[in-house]
Parts: C-alpha cells; structure tokens; sequence
C-alpha cells in the first residue's frame, strides 16, 4: 500500500509513534489509509451539513476495512463576496484548494481520497488535485439546497408583476409570478435589491424575500456554478449516481456518502485511478450535459482546469461544437422563463435521465461505481418530461453554452445563450466604458445606462482583477431595471451561472494582456452575434493600432501577498485561468 511509506519497517517507528498519539490503534495499521478531505465550514450554507456528512462517509470507510482521516480546506461564499474586494480571492482560491489537496495526500501518502465538496471554486479544486496526484478517489458533493416560498407577500409580487407587465417588460412580469406562485431561489434576492431601489417593494417586502430565498443547507438552489458543477463530476464518472442532485437535506444524500466511503476501499484494491476515469470523452461528456442542462458559464474555466492536471488537451471550442449538436432540454432555474429548481431535476431522474435523453451522443467512459457510463444511463429513466424533456421538444436547438470570437476577442469569449432573449441574440450597441465593476454597477443603478448601451467592464480578467471577478452585481441590475432586452454587457471578468441576458464574459485576451478590450473607448460601435458567434469592435485597423501605440496598461490594483502572486502567474480565461510552472502554458 501507497501508505505503507509512513507505516511499515523498523526505521517508521517515530510515524508510528505519532499516529498513535492521534488515538490509532495498532490493530488497523494494515488496513488502507483514506484521507477524507473536507470543505466544512459554517460560513457557506452549502457547506453547513458536511458534519453529518463526515459521519457516514466514516462510517462507510470503516464498515469496509479502512481508516478514515479528515483534513480541512479553505472554501470561500461567491455570494458573500460579491461585490466588494473580497471576490478578487473567489476563483484564485480554487487553485489554493487543488494545491492544499495535493499537499495533503502526497505529505501523507494516503492511498486513497474522499473529496467532500460543494460550491463553486471548491468542486474545481478539489476534481484538480485528484487528477494532479491521481491516487483512488471519489467526490462527493454535498447537495443542493430546498427551493423556498413567498407567500407571505405574494400579492405585493403579483402588483409587481402587473407593473412590469404594464411598462412591457415581460421578462420581468413573469420573474414576479413565479416569485408569488412557485419557487423562490437565492438569486431572486438580487431581483428583490433592485426592486426595493426602484421603489416597487418596502423594506419589510424585501426581508420576507431575502429570508424566503435560502430556507436551509445546500448549495444555492438553480443552475448556479456550484451545482452545475456537481452534476458534471457526475456526468464524468467522478461521483455516484445521483450524487450531482440530490437534495442536501435529504436521507439519500447520506446514503451516497456512506456508500462513497465504502467504494472507495474497492477502488483502491482495484487501483482505479481518477486519470483512467476522467478521460477526454468524459470530459466532452460533461460539456454535453453542461449544454443540455444550460449550465452556468463559468464551466469554461474549470473543465480545461480540471483537465489540464489530468494530462487532457481541452480546448474551449469543445464547448460551442458540442453546443451545436446538443440541444437544450431543461429550464432550470434561474433562466429568465424558467420554474423548476434543482429538486425538480432530481426528482425527474436527475444527471443520469439527462444522459439517458443524450445516449446516442455519450461516449464510452467509466466511472466511479465499477459500472461504464453507458450502463448507468440505460438503466435510467425520464420522470418527468415536463422537466427533461425529449430530444423532439427541447427549449433550444442547441446547447446553453456559446463562444464567440473576432476583433475583440481573438481567443474567444463565453455567453450563456440559454438565457439570452431571442431579440438579443444579434446585437449592436455603444460602448460605455468602465474599468471596475463598482463604477458600471453604479452607472446602471442611477439611469445612466440606456438601452442600446453596451457596459463594457475591462481590467477584471485573471490577471487585472486580480481574480477575474464575477459580475452578478451590473448584470442582475440590469435586469431588475427591465434592461436585459435592451442593453448588454461585456467583460474579461466572469459571471454567475444566475446571470441572465446578453451577458458576455472571459473576453480573452484580457485588458491587463494587451486584449483589444482594453482598447475599446467609450461610444465605440460594438456587434454581438450569437447565433454566427461573433463579437466585433468596430472600429478602424488603423483607428486601433493607433490606439494600441498609445495604450499603456493601468497599473495593478494588488501589489502585495497572494493575489499579487496569483496575477503574476495566472494564464488566461481561454486556457482555464490556471496557475502553471513557467512554460507549461503559452503567455497568456
């Protein structure tokens, strides 16, 4: 065993000594030693109940002869951070999580590993560091949360409704219904914020949504990052079946750790390791569940992440050719028109009915469970069609996912086509220049952003961030100001799965790069088409080298500790944002 080099002869007798002194007893030396690393904390309600968790992926680990150890991680709240200097740290601390792992699993030789997750950088991290040091391993993510209810004000929402409806913003209208009738998630809290600036609820309307928005643990409740994430580590044989969707309060969610803790003993006996698992058609599988689901774009940055450190060539195109030939078959919240939250989808028959639906397009793989993907999604079934639905009645023709490239993004850039109104789907626009979130967020929140305004949000890439922040702030106002059919908004940040409209992100190269971004000036002409994938400045050759000949970089926002290395190192949106040894990647 990998363990026995902090176990086993004569000379490991100070090891020895020191496990014992942690309470070991000397009767499991032989068994196989499992790390079990944890992203508990009481900080994310995602995070919350991975206490209960622990227990019986322990108990699970024991029951089949091997010895759990648990270690800790950091794990850091998008939503808490949103919108203030603490983002800069969201996306940099995936690669603190990856090399946390791998420094606790080659440190103590484990011979195998339980990745005990959720959310949106840990997932990523966590799937990085198992490909890195590719030992036995199995993730298990700690669910999403319950969708909640507003009844409490459903006749101040449905007068919402009718004004938006009066005003012809029908978008709007139905985001209000839904929020009186059906499911309240966490993004609606941001629809609430603007709502109330708008004067269209009070203070105490707005309290009895915020509350309703999050009722309980897990994962925030849509098609966010976190759990679009989760249903791709199912998707790529890293999880059991059904762990990418089942609820977190749920007792089946503490049977799929328990019986992670006891597969990952077969799977160290078997040495089946994350590498023979996450293959490139695994990957290209989660792209096309990614697009079928209509997933959050900041996939884009964590796919070739993941696949990087497991020796894959992934190239961002994966995503728009398998868009093209994977059409859209869920609605799941928080697309504009959307009902169902993630309890639906599981309900329905979760990531594996998806994949049932896809079976002629889902190549061979293996997974986690010793069954091949292809197994596991014959034996599956459609619960409910109304939520998945046939290859003959999608929601759109094609995926969810969409790269664009041109003069302004040579590299691409990414847009989440699925919430993108059909009227938006070919744009022109003018250019309003900003170089921090904070100032384009003001700007639409005072009226200062018209319709036929195009906000472009420059130096918030991986490396001017620093941390290639994520802009749900600008983009949810635009929305809640009835905007999203009228404006949009480019940015080599990112964006929130819950971003909804022309919303284009990971413009690569980015500004602090050199990128053509950096040289766009306000009341430029600016053209996005979303169906020939194209984003164009136009603008003159020579108008641009011009530009380019004057064009000096801003100077860094952060000179000092991690995120000052971080910017120092970081590649580009367009190959993951990882942090690599010199000359692994080409300069971004």
């Amino acid at each position: 065993m990998r363990s026995d080099a902090i176990k086993s002869g004569v000379e490991r007798a100070p090891h020895r000594a020191l496990l014992y002194g942690g309470g070991l007893d000397r009767s499991v030396l032989n068994r196989p030693f499992i790390g079990v690393a944890t992203a508990w904390n009481d900080v994310i309600p995602g995070h919350v109940g991975m206490r209960d968790l622990e227990r019986h992926i322990e108990r699970g680990i024991f029951a089949a002869g091997g010895v759990a150890f648990f270690f800790g991680l950091p794990g850091i709240c998008d939503g808490l951070a949103m919108g203030h200097p603490g983002m800069h740290y969201a996306l940099p601390s995936r690669e603190l999580i990856a090399d946390s792992v791998e420094s606790m699993l080659e440190a103590h030789q484990f011979d195998g590993v339980v990745l005990l997750t959720n959310c949106d950088k840990i997932t990523p991290g966590m799937l990085m560091a198992a490909a890195r040091v590719n030992i036995p391993a199995i993730v298990v993510t700690a669910g999403p949360m319950m969708a909640g209810e507003c009844a409490v004000i459903s006749g101040e929402l449905k007068a919402v409704a009718d004004r938006f409806r009066e005003s012809g913003k029908p978008d709007m209208a139905k985001a209000a219904e839904r929020l009186a009738e059906g499911h309240v998630i966490y993004g609606d809290s941001y629809y609430g914020a603007g709502w109330r600036k708008a004067g269209l609820l009070n203070d105490a309307e707005l309290a009895a949504l915020e509350t309703a928005a999050c009722p309980g643990i897990g994962s925030c409740q849509g098609l966010y990052t976190a759990n679009t994430m989760a249903c791709l580590t199912e998707a790529m044989g890293m999880s059991l079946p059904g762990a990418g969707t089942a609820p977190a309060v749920t007792a089946e969610k503490k049977r799929i750790a328990y019986a992670s803790g006891e597969r990952i003993l077969q799977l160290v006996k078997d040495d089946v390791r994350p590498r023979s698992i996450m293959t490139a058609a695994a990957f290209r599988n989660a792209v096309r569940v990614d697009n079928a689901l209509g997933g959050s774009s900041n996939t884009v940055l964590h796919l070739p992440a993941i696949a990087h450190d497991a020796g894959v060539d992934m190239p961002i195109e994966w995503f728009d050719e398998i868009a093209r030939t994977v059409p859209h078959i869920t609605n799941i919240l928080p697309g504009p028109t959307a009902q169902h939250a993630m309890e639906d989808l599981h309900r329905a028959g979760g990531v594996a009915a998806v994949m049932h639906v896809l079976a002629e397009q889902v190549e061979p793989a293996e997974t986690v469970s010793g069954a091949p993907i292809q197994e596991i999604i014959r034996r599956a079934r459609v619960l409910d069609s109304t939520v998945i639905r046939p290859l003959d009645k999608p929601y759109h023709k094609e995926g969810g996912i969409a790269i664009l490239k041109g003069n302004l993004a040579p590299d691409g850039a990414v847009v989440k086509s699925s919430a993108v109104a059909p009227k938006m789907r070919r744009f022109v626009g003018r250019a309003r220049v900003f170089t921090r979130e904070e100032d384009a967020t003001e700007a639409i929140i005072a009226g200062a952003i018209k319709p036929g305004d195009v906000v472009v949000i420059q130096y918030e890439g991986p490396k001017g961030g620093p941390g290639m922040r994520e802009m749900l702030y600008p983009t949810s106002q635009i929305y809640a100001a009835g905007l999203n059919e009228s404006v949009a908004l480019i940015t080599d940040g990112r964006f929130s799965g819950a971003t909804i409209g022309l919303s284009i992100g990971h413009v690569s190269p980015e500004a602090a790069a050199g990128g053509v971004i950096g040289l766009v000036q306000e009341g430029d002409e600016i053209l996005i088409d979303v169906r020939k994938r194209k984003i164009q400045l136009r603008v003159k050759a020579s108008e641009l080298r011009a530009r380019r000949k004057a064009w000096k970089p801003l100077p860094p926002k952060v000179t000092k500790g991690y995120l000052a290395r971080y910017a120092a190192q970081v590649s580009s949106a367009a190959q993951g944002a990882v942090v690599a040894p010199p000359g692994e990647l080409a300069d971004g």
